[in-house]
């Protein structure tokens, strides 16, 4: 659990509050790392006492767990918003080009970064950032792929490992290397297009996209 939801001493946590909680901690855990950053500090940059961080959340731990959630829960697939319509190839699209800018973004790669460098306590934080960003896209994707299964959209038997292919094919990009260096080249809007387009196109050839008949390809449906 990342949040104290029930509250300490009978009081509910303050949802705008706790934003500004995680904000603040963000901000400490990329500058300072995750060893150097105490709730003391938290507190302090965040302008609230430490007794309001406990009231929602448990420990330095769940905090970071909360400050990777909000950066990474900025994605999800705008194909699962209501009234959006639009072809799989389209659907699809909007999901690759949404994570990788979100993969892309400054945050992001500065968190990945920080991580990389904490030897003492790589392996939980590393756990921390699958569970609520990597593992949050995943579930994103799967419940998007179910709905193309349903509608005859594509064929994913297992939309599980067919999300998991997905986020691997756009976490692959080149651009996340390329950003290290030239971070205008890996952000313009043409590259990220191109390279979604192509991971798209590669992933919607493995998953049988249906003919004007309703048939996958070579079943003879």
């Amino acid at each position: 659990m990342t949040e104290n939801r029930q509250g300490r001493r009978g009081r509910p946590p303050n949802q705008a509050l706790g934003q500004t909680i995680v904000g603040a901690a963000s901000e400490l855990f990329v500058e300072l790392g995750f060893q150097a950053t105490t709730l003391d500090k938290v507190a302090q940059r965040a302008k609230v006492s430490k007794l309001s961080i406990y009231r929602h959340f448990e420990n330095k731990e769940a905090l970071f767990g909360a400050a990777v959630a909000a950066h990474c829960h900025q994605f999800a697939p705008l194909a699962l918003v209501e009234g959006v319509e639009g072809s799989a190839e389209d659907q699809l699209m909007a999901v690759g080009a949404s994570l990788l800018r979100t993969l892309l973004s400054p945050d992001v790669r500065s968190v990945e970064a920080m991580i990389m460098a904490d030897k003492t306590n790589q392996k939980s934080l590393s756990k921390l950032f699958y569970e609520a960003g990597t593992a949050h896209v995943i579930g994103q994707i799967e419940a998007l792929l179910r709905q193309m299964h349903a509608k005859a959209l594509l064929n994913v038997p297992d939309p599980r490992r067919s999300a998991r292919l997905l986020a691997a094919l756009i976490k692959g990009s080149d651009l996340l290397m390329i950003a290290r260096f030239d971070e205008a080249r890996a952000e313009d809007d043409d590259e990220i297009e191109s390279y979604c387009r192509s991971a798209v196109a590669m992933f919607m050839a493995a998953h049988g996209v249906t003919d004007h008949g309703g048939r996958w390809p070579g079943s003879g449906r």
